[in-house]
């Protein structure tokens, strides 16, 4: 076993977490100002933000390993998770399945949350304001009808892709999210396709992640 190899692994992995940390609070922060100021926030130019946010942190972290620095982020108030895609990517009217990944000694999802994997479900222990987030990235592997992919994380976020009509690989995107009042209660994933359904395209690497914000 390549050991020297596994602790790379780790702290890519524990740097794209910490990324995300900071990318949540960013946009959190970008949230509550557009509110407050009753504007409107431009998802193509907070998302051109994010990536250079995102730049910018890989380059600081470079020789940096997060996962052992002072400054790395508690988990607690944070839940991340991933889609579980080995066969199962194919897309119909189903409950999204998540896993955690590694983080540090643990896993992604902090102490202040309850994760089912076998039910498919996540639920904060405290009540509060909580920033949601999903990231959907599809792919067509052959002859692809258009339609709308929807993906709703309880009764809190909606996110909805518009799948075009395509013959190739290229994937599709989306980034969705939202800061809602959450209570104690557990938060299912379900995603919806249209009657005629979508034929040949699959779901890919795909993120949920949530933190207190109170």
């Amino acid at each position: 076993m390549d050991v020297e190899s596994l602790q790379k692994s780790g702290r890519r992995r524990g740097s794209c977490l910490d990324v995300f940390l900071v990318m949540s609070i960013i946009v959190l922060f970008v949230a509550v100002t557009a509110v407050a100021a009753g504007g409107v926030i431009v998802v193509m130019d907070l998302q051109s933000k994010l990536m250079d946010l995102q730049s910018k942190a890989i380059k600081v972290d470079h020789n940096h390993d997060p996962l052992t620095s002072d400054s790395a982020y508690k988990m607690q108030n944070v839940a991340y998770l991933e889609a579980i895609t080995n066969g199962l990517n194919k897309l119909e009217n189903s409950t999204m399945q998540w896993d955690t990944v590694p983080y540090g000694a643990g896993q992604s999802v902090g102490t202040n949350f309850i994760f089912k994997k076998t039910q498919h479900t996540l639920m904060p222990k405290q009540a509060g304001t909580y920033f949601m987030y999903i990231n959907l990235n599809l792919t067509c592997i052959f002859r692809c009808r258009a339609g709308l992919l929807t993906v709703h994380v309880g009764d809190k976020l909606t996110c909805e892709v518009e799948l075009p009509d395509s013959t190739n690989s290229k994937p599709v995107s989306k980034k969705c999210w939202t800061v809602s009042r959450l209570d104690e209660k557990e938060l299912l994933t379900q995603m919806t396709v249209p009657k005629e359904g979508l034929e040949n395209w699959q779901l890919n690497s795909s993120e949920l992640g949530m933190f207190l914000a109170d």
